[in-house]
């Protein structure tokens, strides 16, 4: 019988987002059970899970001088609780020989890695157990000097269903990724990972930062995700002792820290009815460990009677590594964390479901000792017996001809034979090659070993000597860090300020090499001058700082934010300008990555401020401020593979998705720069295309086939798809009075557009089905009420429209949903731009009620028009490059500006004037304040008088007032002729 997983679940404080939100705590914890709240019904019975630990840290705290937050009451679960409950298991399981497993679950940004690893004083559960097994190493070597001990690491990321090496940055660069290998006994394992011999927590840390520094540089360079990846960080810990009878035992225990991505993210990007919805390898390993996990479960509980069980932890690359900790010979642990907030519900029950299934899993864990020869002689063995298979032809592969009765659909062809042969080939190879270095090691003597570790001791203190020094030097010199949209990896990377002209770009020449999308051979220029640093941006460059543009040369600043191209962010740490500042009393707030992006989204227009937001408008910022740098990511791999498209944010009301009320949604537009077509993507459809582009652009870089079928293309869209033109808006007050109408009523689409115009009639019918006339006076009603409990029949037709787009004008139709509706109704299709639908249907409300009255008073109905786009692209357009018709379309907008300007001249000419008088009155009075500030600091005055202040101030405003005054009577007087334009 086996052990199940052990599940701790961990609630953290409201963050700084969930704060301003105004959250709500939808979490309780009542001894060892989770309760959680659904924000639409408070009142109703919370749901219970019951897990191994629940661990309340929401509140109930207090930090101290160190930064360690301590307990203030009895609820409140420290770190150290948190060690004793887990941590101390782990280190007793590894010195009795069993492998352990630790996973961190959760949505990204709830504290998942706060209680596995922790941060500053509050270390997690991983440092305190290295540092303990360190020390108790330490204190048996005292006793038992002629013991051996020894602790390696590895750490490898599986992203995109590739395996990468976090400790050997030249193995980043291998195409696909490692390989997993399956060994026979020891299962599944990493072919060629670097595995480094560490001998104190320092050293640990030292490699992890090594790690977490290459896994920062790959995922910018790739344009990765880095929520979207796994990291597993390994110890094997192995002791040689001798047993009572003097055999030397070798106990071997493997210790693996687990991060998860985050959990939110399975469930979130399946975009509804997207043809690509399944197709994303960054989805795979997530939803293949839900579905390992439920058949784990499933296999724990015998809940499906007599059906053998299939795991399917072949089905991706971590689920595969996995192996061992979930159904196999390790004690496990999982700790899932969830967001205290009513904003996070849906993740955090997600978690919690989740979690209540893990808890079910069983493992069958064993102490893995065995006499140290008995070892060496089995490895021997096996590397006998694989050479043996290696030098038969065929060896371990079935001839066809010993299997006669196997023909049709189960022959095997000549090819597929040769590749499965090639297949195990390599595969033997690779254990052998396994086997032989742990032979290597195992047959050391253990002169050879202490000489190892002295070398290793001396390399250790290198590198600590290394990163003290970097220490010091950041106190004295000028660096841009790195920011990263995972806060674990901002800061780890440092460019300092060490020249007086820094090159920055992808080029061999360059002093900061930057790669990745949108970088140049030659981006930008840093040059110092007298303790001033000043940046240049090349041409065709693109560089934001502080959410503008860059286009001169500029002085940067301490603590300025700097954005190249669209992926790497870095913000300037200048030491002397921070101290200066600090004397003056002036603080510095800490750079976020949200931050800087909601930096960009402000300065290119968009509204950010939270205080008086209300919740719809508050989640419409947070979805534009996410959105927007994958837009720019977007737009970068389009240019780079050349497909022709572009990308914008599109602000969506409800009214323009055919709602009469709610939120309004970011949604992106893809234009074919080509065909001039456009289609609308909603978020969901939009990030799970963005992960399909992504891993297209990654198969370039890789050298892989990467331009793929137009049915996977994530690009592509069927130009024989509808798209929306626009709505009507009809409102049908008068129907309570029974008053018919016939009406034009505008087409506008979701930027309020118009687009044309739509026919429609609506007729009141009396009992027998003719039309109410104008002599009918008896079935007028003076109030609606009159109608309660009577019957309301009327004709409703669309007679057609008129003035529709030429390029949307195929296969035009109209479709509406009217009060309490099941059904869509809707007209045939006719091309034109002027169609005529002459379409009609008879609507018959028994009885008249208050709820329908309402509806006609208040609520607009919203008929829909929708189109097929035609192809009429110039084939010139289809020469040039995407960089190049992106340029030509923004010159296009011009154009059209610029036309307009010309039909209304007058109007034109005046708005410019306006803006070139409050430019020219701006800069006159700053340099007039100038002169005033100037004089005062020469006269050595710290005040200055007000009057002199009004004098500049005040006339030149009052001039602009009247010139304002005179140019807004203009602009009346053209009234007319602007109205025309428009």
């Amino acid at each position: 019988m086996g052990e199940n997983i052990r599940v701790a679940v961990r609630v953290r404080p409201f963050n700084q987002r969930e704060m301003e939100r105004g959250a709500k705590l939808i979490v309780d914890m009542q001894g060892t059970n989770t309760l959680l709240s659904n924000p639409q019904d408070l009142n109703a019975e919370p749901k219970k899970f019951s897990f191994d630990h629940s661990y309340w840290s929401h509140d109930g705290y207090k930090e101290d001088g160190e930064g360690y937050m301590h307990a203030t009451d009895d609820r409140y679960c420290d770190q150290s609780r948190v060690f004793n409950d887990l941590g101390e298991g782990v280190l007793k399981n590894a010195w009795l020989g069993y492998n352990c497993s630790l996973f961190a679950y959760g949505q990204t940004g709830s504290g998942k890695s706060y209680s596995i690893v922790g941060y500053g004083a509050n270390r997690g559960v991983i440092p305190v157990v290295c540092q303990n097994l360190f020390s108790k190493i330490s204190e048996k070597q005292k006793d038992n000097p002629a013991d051996e001990y020894e602790v390696w690491l590895s750490m490898i990321e599986i992203y995109n269903e590739q395996v990468r090496d976090l400790l050997n940055a030249a193995t980043m660069k291998i195409k696909g990724g490692l390989k997993i290998r399956e060994h026979p006994k020891k299962g599944f394992y990493v072919e060629k990972l670097t595995q480094v011999k560490v001998s104190s927590y320092e050293n640990i840390e030292l490699k992890m930062e090594l790690g977490t520094k290459n896994r920062t540089i790959a995922s910018t360079a790739m344009n990765a995700t880095s929520s979207r990846a796994h990291t597993i960080v390994a110890m094997s810990f192995i002791q040689k002792a001798k047993n009572a009878q003097g055999q030397e035992m070798t106990k071997t225990s493997v210790i693996n820290l687990v991060d998860l991505a985050g959990s939110e993210r399975a469930a979130s990007t399946a975009a509804t009815g997207d043809r690509l919805k399944e197709g994303a390898a960054i989805n795979q390993s997530l939803s293949t460990l839900g579905n390992v996990i439920s058949a784990l479960a499933d296999k724990a509980m015998d809940s499906v009677k007599g059906k053998k069980i299939i795991v399917p932890f072949r089905d991706s690359a971590l689920t595969r590594l996995l192996k061992t900790a979930l159904g196999g010979n390790s004690k496990t642990i999982m700790m899932a964390a969830i967001s205290p907030a009513d904003i996070n519900y849906d993740e955090s029950l997600s978690t919690l479901k989740f979690a209540d299934r893990v808890k079910r899993i069983k493992t069958k864990a064993s102490v893995n000792e065995s006499p140290t020869e008995k070892l060496i002689r089995e490895l021997r063995e096996e590397n006998a017996k694989l050479m043996k298979m290696l030098g038969v032809p065929g060896a371990g592969l079935p001839d066809q001809e010993e299997q006669p009765e196997q023909q049709g659909a189960g022959e095997i062809s000549a090819e597929e034979k040769e590749k499965m042969r090639k297949e195990l080939e390599e595969e033997l190879r690779a254990q052998m090659q396994q086997n032989e270095s742990e032979l290597e090691e195992a047959k050391k003597s253990f002169q050879e070993k202490l000489e190892a570790s002295k070398r290793e001791f001396e390399k250790e203190k290198e590198e600590l000597q290394k990163r003290e020094r970097e220490e010091q030097k950041r106190k004295k010199k000028p660096y841009f860090w790195n920011l990263n949209e995972d806060p674990a990896l901002s800061g780890i990377v440092s460019h300092f300020v060490e020249r007086t002209k820094i090159l920055i770009g992808k080029g061999e020449k360059c002093h900061i090499k930057l790669t990745g999308l949108s970088i140049l051979e030659e981006h930008a220029l840093v040059e110092v001058d007298g303790g001033a640093i000043f940046i240049t941006v090349m041409s065709g460059a693109k560089i934001t700082i502080n959410g503008d543009p860059l286009t001169t040369k500029l002085e940067l600043h301490h603590n300025d934010r700097v954005v190249f191209s669209s992926g790497h962010v870095y913000v300037l740490h200048h030491p002397h300008q921070f101290k200066k500042a600090e004397k003056d009393g002036k603080k510095f707030e800490v750079v976020t990555w949200d931050q800087v992006h909601q930096e960009i989204a402000e300065k290119s227009g968009y509204d950010v401020n939270r205080k008086g937001k209300t919740e719809a408008e508050l989640l419409l910022q947070e979805d534009l401020i996410s959105l927007m740098p994958m837009v720019n990511e977007v737009n970068a791999i389009s240019e780079e593979l050349d497909k022709k498209k572009h990308f914008d944010i599109a602000l969506v009301s409800p009214q323009a998705r055919g709602l009469s009320d709610g939120r309004t949604f970011v949604m992106v537009k893809m234009l074919d720069l080509v065909q001039g077509n456009y289609w609308m993507w909603d978020r969901n459809k939009f990030i799970n295309r963005k992960y399909k582009m992504e891993e297209m652009y990654q198969n370039m870089i890789d050298g892989h086939d990467w331009n793929v079928s137009a049915e996977i293309d994530p690009f592509y869209e069927d130009i024989h798809s509808h798209v929306l033109i626009g709505q009507s808006q009809i409102h049908l007050k008068c129907l309570a009075y029974q008053i018919g109408f016939e009406e034009s009523i505008i087409i506008t689409d979701y930027e309020a557009r118009e687009r044309g115009f739509l026919q429609i009639e609506i007729q009141p019918l009396k009992c027998d089905g003719t039309p109410i006339g104008d002599d009918d006076e008896e079935y007028f009603v003076e109030d609606p009420e009159e109608l309660i409990g009577k019957t309301l029949t009327y004709q409703f037709k669309i007679l057609g429209a008129k003035g529709l787009p030429a390029k949307i004008s195929e296969h035009v139709y109209c479709e509406f949903r009217l009060y309490l509706d099941d059904t869509t109704k809707k007209t045939e299709e006719v091309s034109s731009k002027n169609p005529d639908w002459n379409w009609s249907t008879i609507f018959s409300h028994t009885p008249v009620t208050k709820q329908l009255l309402t509806y006609l008073n208040d609520e607009p109905l919203i008929v829909e028009v929708w189109g097929k786009q035609r192809v009429e692209g110039k084939k010139s357009a289809e020469q040039l490059t995407t960089k190049q018709l992106k340029s030509l379309n923004e010159k296009e907008k011009i154009t059209t500006v610029m036309k307009k300007v010309a039909a209304n001249p007058t109007s034109a000419n005046l708005d410019i004037a306006v803006a070139l008088r409050k430019v020219e009155t701006m800069l006159k009075m700053i340099n007039d304040l100038k002169a005033v500030v100037t004089e005062a600091k020469q006269n050595s005055l710290t005040t200055v008088d007000i009057s002199s202040l009004e004098e500049i101030l005040t006339p030149e405003n009052t001039k602009l007032e009247e010139v304002d005054k005179i140019i807004q009577l203009e602009k009346e007087n053209q009234e007319s002729q602007v109205c025309s334009v428009q």
